[in-house]
């Protein structure tokens, strides 16, 4: 199978074997990047002619995966676990605090501007951004998801609420069963999301749901949205974080000072400072290109010459 579809697909098995990963950190992989599963015409021919029905991938989408930095960074995950389970068995507190102190993180900023290039590619692409942000804002505390990232996804989506309201993008609001339907439009594009009712939670078995693989993709929306608000917010002529100027005399004498600055931009209720109050919003910075109008009439141009 040298050419056709037998040489442009390849099995999810052969994939884990020449990208060197496992299961999980594959799929965590493709999920950031943006890779998914593929239909052949002919699904005989593109097994090389074995029988059943295969979990198939581009050999292309593969090779593009192979100079991905965050495989080195999967790889790092995969020691840093084994040095703390080791140290965990053995007891020793000290080392396993040592390890835990030094965590690898994940850098996706790369990633963000490779799959959006411009800002209103990242806004065609906000819906779902939005939902799972809105949902995972939602959860308590839970053992199949960071508290971190519930915490930052309702920091994020207030944000991006007051972004609404500054710049008066809410066209449509609709109440159904399954929450509250927004419709916003922001630079000509249409942006639908769904913010779920409040209600007490059920602890889920992981047979039920996936958490895991929603919080993946969660972990790559909040750089999404977080690049999203902050070009918000610049535009709209908004200090990114918000913050807002209104103190009261009792209210300076509170202890946690930042949760209560939290607190008020939560509301929704009150101005967010801007950066240059004698200036409007800013204008978008995308150039528009030149147009003359004498270029189809022959005669003028060559006048102009």
């Amino acid at each position: 199978y040298q050419v056709g579809e037998g040489a442009q697909f390849m099995t999810r098995k052969a994939a884990l074997k020449k990208l060197q990963l496992s299961l999980n950190e594959f799929r965590k992989l493709c999920i950031l990047k943006g890779i998914y599963p593929r239909e052949p015409r002919n699904r005989k021919r593109a097994q090389k002619g074995k029988s059943g029905i295969k979990t198939l991938y581009h050999i292309k989408d593969i090779q593009f995966l192979m100079h991905e930095p965050i495989i080195w960074k999967l790889r790092e995950y995969k020691i840093f676990n084994r040095k703390v389970g080791r140290a965990k068995a053995m007891r020793d507190f000290a080392a396993m605090k040592k390890y835990l102190n030094n965590h690898p993180t994940l850098k996706l900023d790369h990633i963000v501007k490779e799959r959006y290039p411009t800002f209103i590619d990242a806004l065609r692409d906000l819906d779902d951004c939005l939902t799972l942000c809105y949902l995972f804002s939602t959860f308590p505390s839970m053992a199949h998801i960071p508290r971190d990232q519930s915490a930052l996804c309702r920091r994020l989506t207030i944000e991006f609420m007051h972004a609404c309201i500054v710049g008066k993008f809410l066209r449509k609001v609709f109440v159904s069963i399954k929450g509250y339907y927004y419709q916003a439009e922001i630079k000509g594009q249409t942006i639908t999301w769904i913010t779920p009712h409040h209600f007490s939670f059920e602890p889920q078995n992981k047979m039920e749901v996936n958490f895991r693989i929603m919080s993946t993709f969660v972990e790559f929306y909040i750089y999404m949205l977080g690049f999203t608000n902050y070009r918000l917010y610049h535009q709209l002529n908004l200090h990114y974080p918000p913050k807002f100027n209104s103190y009261g005399n009792d209210e300076k004498a509170l202890v946690d000072e930042q949760a209560y600055v939290s607190e008020r931009i939560s509301a929704l209720n009150i101005p967010l400072i801007q950066l240059d109050p004698t200036t409007q919003a800013a204008e978008d910075e995308d150039i528009d290109l030149d147009t003359f109008a004498n270029e189809t009439d022959e005669k003028k141009m060559e006048e102009a010459r």
